[in-house]
């Protein structure tokens, strides 16, 4: 067995002396993972940090063999990641969010296009925090679990818009919502993708989007937490103003 494909680098740990474990997000093969032989060779594994978009060929003896990659740099995100707090809290919450939600071998191209595109805005501070937002939709939205924000689920309204339904993840008014209000989830204007946003808002919107994938998707894992690279960059989010 064999293919070829490009990729991102989620993460890379030793395997034995000489050689290194990578897990990458593919185009066409999903998240996968193989043996990098040579991997923590002074050639080699300075290609393996995470971001890193790779050029991989992988060939296996059986198809649900771990199998070995040949690996290639395509581009390195590392100067981008290097260039502040925020960026490098940025990527690490990437690369563990999917590494820790993607199925295995399961090719999810929207996902991986919406993914390359967001690393490739590191280190451009003032419109990451946005982006990484909508990313993280996209990602509840390739996972199942979209949020349906048109219209208010109780009244059909499209005007004030003001919550979210944890349970359905439906927008509410702030009428339709009643004395229920208080256990609705905010629903800021930038997470309906509304324009520009101060970082107090975006730390708002990626506290109910945390809230699905922490209570809906991760809880289906047996109830694993988040990685904790997620919070630490909403921490570094909140603390920037």
């Amino acid at each position: 067995m064999e293919w070829r494909d490009h990729g991102i680098l989620l993460s890379a740990r030793q395997h034995g002396e000489t050689s290194a474990i990578i897990e990458v997000f593919t185009e066409a093969h999903g998240r996968h993972a193989g043996v990098v032989r040579g991997g923590v060779s002074r050639k080699i594994a300075p290609i393996l940090q995470p971001g890193a978009q790779l050029d991989l060929e992988w060939r296996a003896r059986l198809e649900d063999h771990l199998g070995a990659f040949q690996v290639e740099p395509l581009r390195s995100r590392a100067a981008a990641a290097m260039s502040g707090r925020l960026a490098l809290a940025g990527l690490n919450a990437v690369c563990a969010l999917l590494a820790f939600s993607l199925p295995e071998r399961e090719a999810l191209p929207r996902l991986y296009l919406a993914s390359e595109r967001l690393l490739d805005l590191l280190g451009q501070d003032e419109i990451w925090p946005l982006a990484y937002l909508n990313w993280e939709k996209a990602l509840l939205e390739d996972l199942g679990f979209g949020l349906d924000l048109s219209a208010c689920a109780v009244t059909g309204t499209r005007e004030n818009l003001v919550y979210v339904s944890p349970r359905t993840g439906r927008a509410v008014s702030a009428e339709g919502a009643g004395e229920w209000a208080s256990r609705l989830l905010p629903l800021p204007p930038c997470l309906r993708g509304e324009g520009e946003a101060e970082d107090a808002e975006i730390v708002q919107a990626l506290g109910t989007t945390g809230y699905f994938l922490a209570h809906h998707f991760a809880a289906g894992l047996g109830d694993k937490p988040l990685p904790a690279a997620r919070a630490r960059f909403v921490e570094a989010l909140a603390r920037r103003g």
